[in-house]
This record gives C-alpha cells, sequence and structure tokens, in this order.
C-alpha cells in the first residue's frame, strides 16, 4: 500500500483512478475547477482563488464524485508537491 501523507492527511495512491494539478477559479461568480492551461490561457478573465492538486479515486462511468483536493497558494508549492507524489511512484 502507498500511503501519501500531506499535513494531516493520508492518500491511498493505490485507489487513485487519476492525479492532476488544477487550479479553482471564479467566473462570473461560480466557483470551478479548471485545467492550470485554460486558466492561463483566460488569466484577466478569471480570479484565481488556488491551486490544487485532484487525487480522483473514481472508477470509470461512476456518476457520484470520490475525490481528494491539496490547495495551495502558488503554482511552485503545487509543482513542488507533485513532485513529491511522483518519487512514490518511481
Amino acid at each position: 500500500m502507498m500511503i501519501y501523507k500531506f499535513e494531516n492527511e493520508e492518500i491511498d495512491l493505490n485507489r487513485v483512478k487519476m492525479l492532476y494539478p488544477a487550479a479553482l477559479i471564479e467566473l462570473d461568480g461560480e466557483m470551478a475547477e479548471m485545467s492550470l492551461e485554460w486558466m492561463e490561457m483566460n488569466e484577466g478573465k478569471v480570479h484565481l482563488h488556488k491551486y490544487i492538486l485532484v487525487f480522483d479515486f473514481t472508477p470509470p462511468k461512476e456518476e457520484v464524485k470520490d475525490k481528494k483536493v491539496l490547495y495551495f497558494e502558488t503554482k511552485e508549492e503545487l509543482i513542488q508537491e507533485m513532485q513529491e507524489v511522483a518519487k512514490l511512484f518511481a
């Protein structure tokens, strides 16, 4: 079992179906999770709240989402944490 520890969280990496970085943004008063590429292409049109790393445990074709989200203030912090997670898969 591969357990990733972040602050007070323990995440079972064996359960992860998808792992991806994203941005939590506000657009027209609504909060949404968007890809980093989309957020950067629309910089100035959206308000960035946080950078996020999403551990998605949802099996294919399931409608009810099962995921854990970690929040970061800067893109650098996000990238650093992604590198830490990648070490566990090496």
